[in-house]
């Protein structure tokens, strides 16, 4: 493991660390057993495909309702 001791307003991190992080934002967590670097994930990201296989609800299908609902009026 490597150590370094934080001397600046910044932390390096191992290399291959870095890497895998570069470009995402992080969440940083301070637990009682250490601090916690989290990628997050964007809103649309996190959300998507939460409603699959909760009764799908198509295009085609709002459409096929519409039509339905016109034959009524």
């Amino acid at each position: 493991m490597k150590t370094t001791t934080i001397k600046s307003g910044s932390i390096k991190l191992p290399l291959e660390i870095a890497r895998r992080l570069r470009g995402k934002d992080i969440e940083i967590i301070e637990t009682n057993d250490g601090v916690l670097l989290r990628p997050t994930q964007g809103i649309i990201q996190s959300t998507r495909g939460f409603l699959k296989g909760k009764g799908s609800f198509s295009s085609s299908k709002f459409m096929s309702e519409k039509q339905k609902e016109k034959r009524f009026e």
